[in-house]
């Protein structure tokens, strides 16, 4: 799993300057600012790529001495540098859109040019589907992050290409900065959600409420003789869930019993939440609050 992270992260390299090459051949036979407004997001598609082959690198380094929970919370990292090359493109985007609506430009709609913008999308969206789909099994959040990147693009792409076909039909020129202004909001939410995901895992923000109630059934379930388990916490990082509870068990439990119950809720969590590390407190009965997770 790891090795095929990453792969996925040095396929995305590849793809991103692939995409780069098709933009630009684009933007160099048109003169268009929408499209160059499309080939600079790509410029950021091939930064934010390497980042997160960087993410993905350092995320699966083993825990050490200095780092005992381990490396996965620098996929954040990257998701959010990410999130921030997209605001920067989409600054870049705007200028360059503000000054040709004062100035004109000769725009040269030719099907050559057009063409390789459109086989751009197309090859984006393939391989954003693949981050999307694969990242997300693996709780890559680095490549999830890269992959709803590569469909904002394609969204943007698409709205650029019909566009330019209403410019080309219409003779309306200044369609063309315009449509690079909305590539840029586009852009930007797309930067926005990236930097606030994030965020959130950065903080440690607990689990999904569907992955919550799992994680209470599975407990319930398989407490045995325990009393009840209260006080539960949940974060992620990365690919890995963190769970942690107190459970109450009978005061004439050994130590052994107890311990089997612990491994059972442990290794029942595991199968259900992938990724999960847990961590057990287990407490005798006069600690009971008369409340369940």
């Amino acid at each position: 799993m790891m090795m095929t992270a990453q792969r996925l992260a040095m396929g995305s390299v590849a793809v991103g300057l692939l995409v780069l090459a098709l933009k630009a051949v684009a933007y160099h036979l048109t003169g268009s600012v929408a499209l160059y407004s499309d080939a600079v997001e790509s410029v950021v598609n091939v930064m934010a790529a390497l980042a997160a082959l960087w993410a993905v690198c350092v995320a699966v380094m083993p825990a050490d001495d200095d780092h005992p929970f381990g490396h996965t919370k620098a996929e954040y990292f990257a998701a959010g540098l990410e999130g921030a090359l997209i605001v920067l493109a989409a600054a870049l985007i705007m200028h360059d859109a503000w000054g040709s609506l004062w100035v004109e430009r000769e725009v040269d709609y030719n099907a050559v040019g057009l063409g390789a913008n459109l086989l751009a999308s197309v090859v984006n969206g393939a391989w954003g589907w693949v981050l999307i789909a694969r990242g997300g099994k693996m709780r890559r959040a680095a490549l999830v992050a890269d992959g709803r990147h590569l469909w904002a693009d394609v969204v943007s792409s698409v709205g650029v290409l019909a566009g330019v076909g209403l410019a080309m039909a219409t003779g309306w020129h200044v369609l063309d900065p315009l449509l690079a202004f909305a590539v840029a909001g586009n852009v930007l939410w797309s930067g926005w959600r990236l930097i606030r995901e994030s965020f959130g895992g950065l903080m440690d923000e607990a689990v999904e409420p569907e992955v919550l109630a799992q994680i209470r059934e599975v407990i319930e379930r398989k407490k045995g003789v325990a009393l009840e388990a209260h006080d539960l916490r949940t974060r992620r990082a990365g690919a890995v869930v963190f769970v942690e509870f107190h459970l109450v068990v009978p005061g004439g439990l050994t130590v052994r019993e107890a311990h089997g119950i612990c491994d059972g809720i442990e290794a029942a969590l595991e199968q259900v939440v992938a990724g999960a590390r847990v961590t057990i407190h287990v407490e005798p009965e006069e600690k009971a609050k008369g409340w369940r997770v």
